[in-house]
């Protein structure tokens, strides 16, 4: 008996890949999974109370939906705004997870010496995050 393997395009990749404005949009209207909440957070290893404040939720709701169970649009813009955060962030620190990790939990002078996980409680707190990153990115610290 013979399988048939699926096609994947040579420019499709398996890896998570940043998504576009419109893609965040069109995705976070329909309500992400709980599921890929859970994947999301395995990025870098975050537990479900950053990932819950991060969301804008409680801890305690996020443990009471179920896996198939979909994010409210807020939940799913913020959740699609955190994954292409963390992808950065990979990308920056040379995919160095627990590197990425120990960073978002540090206290950084450009956010007024709060850690970037407190600053995602907000949707302008990804914003600046993520141009931190960028400075980072650039050789441009502080």
């Amino acid at each position: 008996m013979a399988f048939a393997l699926p096609l994947i395009a040579p420019n499709q990749s398996l890896q998570p890949r940043l998504l576009t404005e419109q893609e965040i949009i069109a995705r976070s209207r329909q309500g992400v999974l709980r599921a890929e909440a859970d994947r999301v957070a395995g990025l870098v290893g975050l537990t479900d109370k950053e990932l819950a404040a991060a969301l804008g939720l409680s801890a305690s709701y996020l443990h009471r939906l179920k896996v198939d169970q979909r994010l409210s649009q807020d939940a799913s813009e913020r959740l699609l705004l955190l994954e292409n955060l963390l992808l950065h962030a990979l990308d920056t620190f040379e995919e160095r997870s627990k590197t990425v990790l120990s960073w978002l939990r540090s206290p950084l002078r450009e956010l007024d010496y709060q850690t970037p996980l407190q600053v995602l409680d907000t949707v302008t707190g990804y914003t600046l995050v993520d141009r931190v990153l960028g400075r980072i990115d650039h050789g441009i610290f502080g």
